[in-house]
């Protein structure tokens, strides 16, 4: 059998333990970037592929018909065409929990940039505001504790349940974002942004959670409050958040994700330039641990559908 990996270079760089996935099948080629003319001519011939975002939809799938088994390298299957790979009965598996600990570690540790003015704190040491002070600290920017303060979870699955969890360490009081799937008393998501001094978005991107955090939903935000998001970049309205960040409402934003990946250099978040507003591009997942425990993963996943075994199936 033979197998293709189409953009290998979005998962590793050098740092990670590759042998066993190598070994999984007699044959592997694999590419650092596959463009969408690209993929028809490296499908051919291959009865596994693994593709972390490059797109495979049904005029991909039907240039092949080698393929047994598509290995998402992500949790998010939204680059297949999963009706058109079961109506040719090709398998799909993603991988689910791999990126947990990364994620929780990444949303508290822009909390705490946010919280403690470490952007600010930073760029007045390169500055020289520190050498030139009058006193042997800088109290130039207010900082907050975090301790005592309300998280609201929008999205309580795996990565929700995890950065509540994480909460009672720091002294927060966490609360949680009616939806589906929830168990136990939970919060109409309007009284939740009334109350939460942080909100940090976990849940999926879908019709109905694209922007669902909007001019409405940030004006309902208390003062100061703080907004995280390491989900998906369109459940945020990009232009309603510059609003609210510049008007001074808001305390602050941190985000891991936007609408489009990799984004323009002309986007109105990253011009901004605003001081209360991280933007990191989308590494919350990227661990070195994570992505070896994604490629275990993958392997698992592979000799799993070898032995005529489900596992990690969405088809």
């Amino acid at each position: 059998m033979n197998g293709v990996f189409l953009d290998l270079d979005s998962l590793d760089r050098g740092d990670l333990r590759l042998d066993p996935l190598w070994a999984t099948l007699p044959r592997w080629r694999h590419f650092a970037h596959t463009s969408p003319a690209q993929v028809a001519e490296r499908l051919a011939g291959c009865q596994v592929v693994i593709s972390n975002k490059v797109m495979l939809d049904e005029t991909a799938l039907r240039t092949t018909d080698a393929l047994e088994l598509i290995c998402v390298a992500a949790t998010g299957v939204d680059n297949v065409d999963l009706e058109a790979a079961r109506r040719r009965g090709i398998a799909v598996c993603n991988v689910t929990g791999y990126a947990t600990p990364s994620v929780v570690q990444h949303v508290y540790a822009l909390i705490l940039a946010l919280a403690t003015r470490l952007c600010h704190y930073r760029k007045a040491v390169q500055d020289g505001d520190w050498s030139r002070s009058e006193h042997f600290c800088l109290l130039d920017h207010p900082i907050e504790e975090i301790a005592g303060k309300t998280l609201g979870i929008i999205g309580y699955g795996e990565l929700g349940r995890a950065v509540a969890a994480a909460g009672s360490a720091f002294g927060l009081e966490v609360v949680v974002a009616k939806g589906r799937g929830t168990e136990g008393p939970r919060l109409p998501l309007p009284r939740l942004l009334e109350c939460a001094d942080i909100v940090s978005l976990h849940c999926p991107l879908t019709p109905e959670t694209r922007n669902l955090i909007g001019a409405a939903e940030l004006a309902r935000m208390k003062p100061g409050a703080l907004l995280i998001n390491t989900a998906r970049g369109g459940l945020v309205d990009s232009s309603a958040l510059l609003q609210a960040l510049c008007s001074g409402r808001l305390g602050g934003a941190a985000l891991d994700v936007l609408e489009d990946e990799p984004p323009a250099p002309d986007h109105p978040l990253l011009q901004a330039r605003l001081p209360n507003l991280i933007v990191t591009p989308h590494v919350a997942w990227a661990s070195r641990q994570a992505r070896q425990r994604l490629v275990d993963e993958l392997v698992a996943n592979i000799q799993a559908f070898l032995c005529g075994e489900r596992r990690n199936r969405v088809d």
